[in-house]
């Protein structure tokens, strides 16, 4: 496990603590990257690999795999009622705090990241495998409640749109996005196609804090301290409802998990329709530039 001054310092497990536990049959390992084929390439000894994309997400309509949905992949996954799952993936754990987050929204509990995800491991020179597990399967049950308060609905963001403007409001907004798409400059991250349905901009009264502030070089999080400086100094303070949004909700699940389990901010959602929603919206009120 980390420390750093953490909240919640059992929501991460080290490299070093996860090559000491590779082995033991109580913990899964699970990759799930920007990049779905960054598994079939390497992978950590062990691990099994979700699709974000096609595992993590209804097959019909926009909307996250349901708690049968979530409970199935954990079945195929070998998970048992002892298990615990340990989330990593690439590009500072982005996608892998997607599945975090999902995971706790279906009621899931037994779940860490890997602080630094597959760029620290590889960093380390911790060992690769291009072994692909296939696991019995189990019948595994989801007991925990579905928890709807981690979860920032567009209607909800529309109704609020005009308190997050106002200084001293109970509920901020905060924008993790590059400050170039912050700005209306960009629609999606420059590695992504540009061609997009929705308009640039911010919601109107949006913090900007991007998500990538909260790790350091090695893909890890900052220490606690760092965090606080980085996310007070905005305004983002633990007293207030927080709702962090990006383009589809995976870099604000990332900001999502810095705020709850690292900080113990206790009000804190994702928006996951995020820009993809909110910018296509007719009359929604967006601002440009900074």
């Amino acid at each position: 496990m980390t420390g750093n001054g953490y909240a919640h310092p059992e929501a991460l497990v080290s490299t070093e603590w996860l090559a000491r536990h590779l082995d033991d049959g109580t913990i899964r390992v699970v990759e799930v990257d920007e990049d779905t084929t960054a598994y079939d390439r390497d992978h950590i000894p062990g691990a099994v690999g979700w699709d974000w994309n096609t595992d993590l997400h209804s097959r019909v309509g926009r909307d996250y795999a349901d708690r049968d949905g979530v409970q199935h992949l954990l079945r195929a996954a070998g998970v048992e009622e002892d298990t615990t799952v340990v989330l990593y993936g690439g590009n500072n754990n982005w996608f892998a705090a997607y599945g975090y987050w999902l995971l706790r929204l279906r009621g899931f509990g037994p779940v860490r990241l890997l602080d630094g995800g597959r760029k620290k491991w590889e960093l380390e020179g911790r060992e690769l495998t291009q072994e692909v597990m296939d696991y019995q399967h189990t019948s595994y049950r989801l007991t925990g409640p579905e928890r709807p308060e981690l979860r920032a609905m567009r209607d909800e963001v529309l109704a609020k749109a005009e308190v997050f403007a106002k200084p001293g409001a109970d509920s901020v907004l905060v924008d993790v996005r590059s400050p170039a798409e912050f700005r209306g400059e960009l629609i999606a991250p420059p590695h992504l196609p540009q061609e997009q349905a929705q308009v640039p901009g911010h919601i109107p009264g949006a913090i900007n804090v991007p998500w990538s502030q909260a790790a350091r070089d090695d893909g890890s999080f900052r220490p606690a301290e760092e965090l606080r400086a980085l996310y007070g100094g905005k305004g983002v303070e633990p007293e207030r409802e927080v709702i962090a949004y990006c383009r589809i909700g995976e870099r604000s699940a990332h900001t999502w998990f810095a705020l709850t389990e690292l900080l113990g901010y206790p009000h804190v959602k994702n928006y996951d329709g995020s820009w993809t929603e909110y910018g296509s919206l007719v009359r929604a009120p967006v601002a440009l530039g900074a």
